[in-house]
């Protein structure tokens, strides 16, 4: 029984669907649309180097496609919570601030403050940005 080079290929991109499945691992996916392109080459008439070529260069370009778009993915900025969403921004002295001390109104409510520079001073007023928060003390400049 001779089978034709296609079903090979058919039979190659089951083979690799199947660890797709069960590992989850995208690479086995690519390679197994790889091998439905290198079985469209086989019934189209190319031969064996065709089939290998168009296998190894659609499972490459799919893989770099994809891991490009999931490295994007992956590096979008996170939403920042609380104290963290603090930081940077941009707040109004209500009471003079200096190294020892003060007060803000951030994000809405009035925190206790001090200047990251010791000899900084602050007054009522003026727009501070947030450099840190210290326990319950926004450090500011």
């Amino acid at each position: 029984m001779n089978i034709d080079a296609w079903v090979w290929w058919l039979i190659g991109a089951v083979g690799l669907g199947i660890p797709l499945v069960l590992t989850a691992m995208p690479e086995f996916g690519m390679f197994a649309v790889g091998a439905l392109a290198a079985a469209v080459t086989a019934a189209l008439g190319g031969g064996a180097v065709a089939q290998v070529l168009v296998f190894v260069i659609v499972s490459v370009a799919l893989t770099a496609v994809v891991r490009s778009i999931a490295n994007h993915h992956r590096e979008r900025p996170q939403h920042r919570t609380g104290v963290d969403a603090l930081k940077g921004r941009t707040a109004l002295v209500v009471e003079r601030v200096d190294g020892n001390g003060g007060r803000i109104k951030l994000a809405g409510d009035v925190w206790s403050a001090r200047s990251l520079d010791a000899d900084s001073v602050f007054e009522p007023g003026q727009q501070v940005d947030v450099v840190e928060i210290d326990g319950a003390t926004a450090v500011v400049m």
